[in-house]
């Protein structure tokens, strides 16, 4: 995944918030508080995780908004994910009675998402036609792409999934991280091969990307195919593309294509992107030339880079660590495979890295990203058990940096800066190449499978739209050519006619929080960024419950909200504030609505605190009788 940097959200305050923990339902306003705590980073997995599913809201859909039965002669594409966001990849291709499912990953939390580990595809259309799932067909083993898939694999009905060897073997082994999971059944498929699912054949066919066994998927229908590229770049020499490239793509010159999917990451990007083979020269340099330690970061799932620098160190008698749990179980995956070979003492312990002078290390560590849990990032805070850093040491950040996470590589960039080490960064040096491909090598795909119909996938908005006119173009007509949603339902008819329908799949997000998959609250969402941009307030009022006064003088508890322990008047006033709203609540002791009483102190309070402080800390008001 290497994104160019998105549009930021847009957010709005509204009124003064405030919370009830026992609030009435009818009674619900924006901004209640639902209880919940927050959470920092997600630590890594120490132990098996049980996935908890809670049930659907249940909220009604709008008036004809429930996806009619597919037609005769149609063939129906839903994306689910992926079209709006960089991640959760997943897409239905619907004909007749079979679907087909395209990949099924999560994207990583985002700055408007606190406090959730994962964001999922919303498999919603998918459970309601479970019986006619066929297959989940994956393109490859990134976890944009894999990564959702024990959260939502019982869902859909645990349908087999058919993918090449290596990302099998990665989603068996992300598997055995969840416990009570239904056991996945595989089936391991080849490119050049093509199988009997439903009324259907479908086909495979090798593609390039940073991830061995990377493949494209074709799905054989009476009007033509309809191929999905999965994450694509060409393996090219200065524009040209490799031989290999014009074999796998000669299959199109006698196949009759009525769909191109097809990723859109990097379309915006001018000419071609960079050959990973330029970053293994210079990554092979920088190990040749190195005079001190090295510590190179990258992503777990580079696997064809990780190999490649493995095979640098041992060719220059260097010894490798591999510091990060993620990416050692990636390395041995492909030694397993035999995609990596290497002598037994190539590799060596973190522990035992003493033991070798510091020009014969290279250190493989994960947290290119910032990931304050991650093995980078550990170095750079110090708190690494193994590792410290010397003046004399050169750290290759081999990635991009993923929108949202500029302030936190930043950071690792000046934790290690201060301990004196040299940093060398794909600004300066070839160091990384992204796996998704420019705008040329886009031109030169679609010329080889010339589509009858287009729907640009995997990216945001702008990077679909850009990709929909680079096809109109390429010759492919206006009408032909639709940018889709979240949900989207796309139909062809008969082959000759392109459109979406009025109403969508299931979409809202789906995420992960802890063990536990539900829909995303919008008032959840609220109080969170709430609590952690403004703080809290508790107020407690203990009452007599005889004659309705106050029992004592209220306490007033605050966290992440500064004004009120630093200010003794504004504390006060505050109270003052409090017994005003109980005692005029609790006039009549005996026919008192605690729920109300309880809302209209939370309200007196916060617009009180507003127009004092001009914050709008969460107040969570607790009323007792005594």
């Amino acid at each position: 995944m290497n994104p160019p940097p998105q549009n930021p959200g847009a957010g709005s305050h509204g009124r003064p918030r405030s919370a009830s923990p026992n609030a009435r339902p009818q009674r619900n306003r924006p901004g209640r508080f639902y209880g919940g705590r927050g959470r920092s980073a997600h630590p890594p997995r120490q132990r098996r995780t049980r996935v908890e599913h809670q049930a659907p809201s249940g909220r009604p859909r709008p008036a004809g908004a429930t996806p009619p039965p597919i037609g005769p002669e149609t063939v129906r594409v839903i994306p689910l994910g992926g079209v709006e966001e960089i991640g959760r990849n997943m897409t239905a291709v619907e004909i007749g009675n079979d679907i087909f499912i395209l990949d099924a990953g999560f994207q990583f939390r985002e700055e408007e998402t606190p406090g959730i580990d994962y964001i999922l595809p919303n498999t919603g259309y998918l459970e309601e036609r479970r019986d006619k799932i066929r297959g989940l067909l994956i393109s490859h083993g990134h976890l944009d792409h894999i990564g959702g898939i024990p959260y939502v694999i019982d869902r859909i009905g645990n349908p087999t999934i058919y993918t090449r060897r290596l990302t099998g073997m990665m989603i068996k082994k992300r598997q055995e991280e969840f416990a009570q999971t239904t056991p996945v059944q595989i089936r391991e498929v080849e490119k050049d091969e093509h199988i009997k699912l439903g009324d259907h054949t479908v086909r495979f066919f090798g593609v390039t990307h940073t991830v061995p066994d990377s493949m494209g998927i074709i799905i054989e229908t009476a009007w033509g195919d309809v191929v999905f590229t999965g994450d694509i770049k060409l393996n090219h020499d200065n524009g040209q593309p490799s031989e290999e490239e014009v074999r796998e793509f000669g299959v199109f010159k006698s196949r009759n294509v009525l769909l191109l999917l097809m990723d859109s990451t990097n379309v915006w990007q001018p000419g071609f992107s960079i050959p990973e083979k330029n970053v293994y020269t210079t990554l092979e340099n920088i190990i040749k030339d190195a005079t001190g330690r090295l510590i190179i970061a990258m992503f777990a799932s580079h696997l064809e880079r990780l190999i490649r620098v493995i095979a640098f160190a041992e060719k220059y008698g260097k010894k490798i660590v591999i510091d990060g749990r993620s990416m050692r179980t990636n390395i041995e995956i492909a030694r397993e495979l035999g995609l990596v070979k290497y002598k037994d003492d190539t590799v060596v312990p973190v522990e035992s890295m003493g033991e070798y002078p510091p020009e014969r290390m290279v250190i493989l560590a994960t947290g290119a990203q910032g990931d304050e849990f991650a093995s980078l990032a550990r170095i750079g805070n110090k708190s690494h058990k193994h590792i410290r850093l010397q003046p004399t040491d050169t750290v290759v950040l081999s990635s991009s940096v993923i929108p949202g996470n500029e302030r936190a590589v930043q950071k690792l960039k000046d934790n290690l800066s201060r301990q004196g080490a040299h940093i060398i960064t794909y600004h300066a040096s070839d160091v990384h190449a992204s796996g998704h491909g420019n705008r040329e090598e886009a031109v030169w795909i679609h010329k080889q499978v010339k589509p009858k119909f287009f729907v640009p996938v995997h990216g945001y908005h702008y990077m679909l739209r850009v990709h929909s006119h680079l096809a109109m173009e390429l010759g492919v007509p206006k009408n032909h050519v639709v940018v889709p949603d979240n949900g989207s339902i796309i139909e062809i008819v008969k082959g000759e006619k392109i459109s979406t329908l009025p109403m969508k799949a299931p979409s809202e997000l789906r995420v992960v929080e802890g063990h536990t998959v539900s829909e995303l609250s919008d008032v959840l969402m609220r109080d969170r960024k709430a609590l952690g941009q403004e703080g809290f307030c508790v107020v407690v009022a203990t009452v007599d419950r005889r004659t309705g006064r106050l029992h004592k003088s209220p306490d007033i508890i605050s966290r992440g909200f500064v004004y009120l322990r630093d200010n003794k008047e504004l504390m006060d006033q505050t109270r003052l504030i409090i017994r005003k709203s109980v005692e005029g609540s609790m006039r009549n002791p005996r026919a008192v609505d605690l729920d109300a009483a309880r809302d209209d102190l939370a309200e007196s309070v916060s617009r009180f605190l507003l127009q004092r402080t001009m914050k709008r800390p969460i107040v969570i008001p607790v009323i007792v009788s005594v």
